[in-house]
């Protein structure tokens, strides 16, 4: 079993950038694939991005892609989310979460990760 905290959360205006840590505890980090998502009130979880056991693979959605980068250290257990140009939106938890095997497949899908953090709030105002 592994456990998520998620930190870097607040609010942050139309335009600029903020960046997500999700530090994990527990089993091998690196056997793990990592993802992020947003879930605004009252909506389903969105995906966000996610990235393979080792970082060499990472997948987008594409409302972010080009803006939002993924990435993992697996020396310090911990997955970032780089997020610029952040446009304005209802606020959204950003949770992060992990699945188990160390393969290249990147998995996108809610359903498809087994442990997930509680996730920081992001306001970004306009």
């Amino acid at each position: 079993q592994v456990q998520l905290v998620e930190s870097g959360g607040g609010v942050v205006q139309a335009g600029g950038s903020l960046r997500l840590s999700c530090a994990a505890s527990g089993r091998t980090f690196s056997a793990y694939s990592m993802g992020w998502f947003r879930q605004a009130p009252g909506k389903e979880r969105d995906f966000v991005a996610a990235i393979s056991w080792g970082g060499s693979r990472t997948r987008y959605a594409d409302s972010v892609k080009g803006r939002f980068t993924i990435s993992r250290d697996n020396a310090r257990n911990t997955v970032y989310l780089q997020m610029n140009s952040l446009q304005a939106a209802v606020p959204g938890v950003y949770s992060c979460a992990a699945r188990y095997g160390a393969t290249n497949w990147v998995p996108s899908s809610p359903m498809e990760f087994e442990y997930w953090g509680q996730g920081p709030q992001v306001t970004v105002s306009s």
